[in-house]
């Protein structure tokens, strides 16, 4: 019998991060023949080409595809999804999947699921059904939703509009975040090897910061990266780590004063492209408060009873637990829900709280699981599932 050939796109390091497990899971089976095309940013020299950290991880990386420009203004960003598309159709033609496997909602990602659907190729997206009302992800996201025929959401509540956008329940499944695997299955590094790996003594208060545009607003990340950066100067005792933005719309605006901040403030800040899964992690669990607006502050980090101070509107709209404080994106703001964090008080409440996004290390091996068996004849021809709905 042969193999099931299962093609997993991948465009960012925070992102193959998510996948690790399932790869890991796919790579294990030797009923599967396991594909990888790295994208987007994992091929640029800026974001630190991090398919290399793929293949150091001892995956096999079959296909490369190149889709950014040099430009992040939104029309470079719209022709790179052009060319992503035109550059996926010639890839996956060439490799042949039963199915790909996407997560999120990145440009990226959008160009590859285009591509497979044109070609009749059953997609499996992870992560569907979750808002982000500050970003294009939104509808990218919900857009991919429509292209995919299995999916893996996070909550019972994601999986309910997943359902609302007319997919089949039978195809729509729940076992939580696969990120949070890495919680159970992964050593992290101590403090001591921390600070060792990452060159930077951690003082009495250490924070991690990381801030990306907010793509639905039109050239306000300068501003709001200087509100942040004016926030942190409250702080002049504070250890920083900060990572880099994404490849988004002003991205680049972002890393720059990033980096600028960095070198004023030499000894106590540092600032990386990519630090890696386990350094990431083990970042989160030694640090006294996550700041920014990643999706990781809403998802790993509570799982390690870790306070957030999530800044404006780039999450808006995703399920929080009670470790996240919202604030705006004025300096004042930040200051304050930063000292907030930072009590104890708050910190105590913490301890007894659970993720809502699951967490008990299995979600990849479910995943894997379904991705290995589901019957795939006729499942590129979707029936919309209607529910009622009293408006």
């Amino acid at each position: 019998m042969s193999k099931r050939k299962i093609c997993v796109v991948t465009g960012t390091r925070a992102e193959y991060g998510l996948l690790y497990w399932i790869l890991r899971e796919l790579q294990q089976d030797e009923s599967i023949d396991l594909q990888i095309v790295a994208t987007g940013m994992h091929l640029s020299q800026e974001f630190g080409l991090t398919y290399k950290q793929i293949e150091n991880d001892g995956f096999i990386i079959n296909e490369k595809v190149e889709m950014l420009l040099s430009s992040d203004t939104p029309v470079g960003i719209a022709k790179s999804v052009g060319l992503g598309t035109i550059s996926f159709a010639e890839t996956l033609q060439r490799l042949n999947p039963n199915i790909i496997v996407v997560l999120g909602d990145r440009f990226e990602i959008f160009s590859a699921v285009q591509s497979a659907m044109i070609l009749r190729i059953p997609i499996a997206h992870i992560h569907g059904g979750e808002l982000t009302e500050g970003l294009i992800d939104e509808g990218l996201r919900h857009s991919i939703t429509k292209m995919s025929q299995i999916h893996f959401v996070a909550t019972e509540a994601y999986r309910r509009r997943v359902i609302q956008l007319g997919e089949q329940p039978d195809n729509v499944f729940n076992f939580g975040a696969p990120g949070l695997d890495y919680i159970g299955n992964l050593n992290l590094l101590s403090k001591e090897e921390l600070q060792e790996s990452i060159g930077i003594r951690f003082n009495e208060q250490t924070f991690l910061v990381t801030y990306h545009p907010v793509t639905l607003e039109e050239n306000t990340s300068e501003e709001h990266v200087k509100e942040l950066l004016a926030a942190l100067d409250y702080f002049p005792n504070a250890s920083i780590i900060f990572t880099k933005s994404n490849s988004d719309t002003n991205g680049r605006i972002i890393n720059q004063l990033l980096g600028e901040y960095v070198e004023n403030n030499k000894g106590r800040c540092k600032i990386f492209a990519s630090l890696g899964q386990k350094r990431y992690l083990s970042a989160i669990k030694h640090c006294d408060v996550v700041i920014g607006n990643s999706s990781s502050g809403l998802i790993e980090v509570p799982a390690f009873k870790k306070p957030t101070v999530n800044i404006g509107d780039r999450q808006k709209g995703r399920i929080k637990t009670a470790s996240v404080i919202d604030c705006d994106d004025q300096a004042t703001e930040i200051k304050n829900s930063i000292q907030k964090a930072l009590t104890k008080d708050f910190n105590s409440q913490l301890l007894n709280m659970r993720s809502e996004y699951g967490g008990h290390g299995n979600t990849s091996k479910q995943i894997a699981q379904i991705l290995k068996t589901i019957q795939l004849d006729g499942i590129v021809k979707k029936t919309f599932y209607d529910v009622d709905v009293n408006v």
